[in-house]
């Protein structure tokens, strides 16, 4: 609540998110201003020495997640969007194996890059008014013991909601 600058509000949320559940993959989107599409502002990848936006100064190039298809309706195609629309928490095991939601931009990016995406714990971020202001999404929850990616417990899930929850509050503040 002291910290004034908001990429560093993003990334302690980011941290504390790595320190609970382990997540190799953390990245946080925000919604527009115009609520047509979600930025990303900070893209974190330890195995692969990844670090985008937030303080680091490196700028994120990906373009934004749209929000709405072609035809006006709500994008329920991607996790992101989805978890957006809807306000609910999407825990997925595994991504190739996942039915309902499109992962082709995962597999592609893991497809380029030798990557893994396995699992994902993709959790909205709604203020005080439970208005939804972006998604934290975290990529493969790393076992201590193998170093393999493995599924986000329902503990680590019910711990982010929580911590998505007050960063959301405390970033709300921070713009008002």
């Amino acid at each position: 609540s002291t910290e004034d600058d908001i990429n560093v509000i993003f990334e302690l949320i980011m941290e504390e998110a790595r320190n609970i559940t382990n997540a190799d993959g953390r990245t946080l989107y925000m919604i527009s201003d115009d609520g047509q599409t979600m930025k990303f502002e900070i893209l974190r990848n330890d195995s692969m020495k990844t670090v985008m936006g937030g303080t680091s100064g490196t700028e994120i190039t990906f373009p934004p997640m749209q929000l709405f298809d072609e035809s006006g309706k709500p994008n329920h195609k991607n996790v992101v969007s989805y978890a957006a629309h809807t306000g609910e928490t999407i825990n997925v095991k595994d991504a190739y194996t996942e039915e309902g939601f499109d992962f082709s931009g995962a597999k592609n990016v893991d497809k380029t890059t030798g990557y893994r995406s396995k699992s994902f714990l993709t959790v909205p971020l709604k203020n005080h008014e439970n208005e939804i202001i972006g998604v934290m999404q975290l990529i493969n929850s790393i076992d201590k013991e193998t170093g393999k990616p493995v599924s986000f417990s329902a503990e680590m899930q019910t711990q982010i909601e929580s911590l998505c929850s007050q960063g959301a509050v405390a970033l709300t503040n921070k713009r008002l």
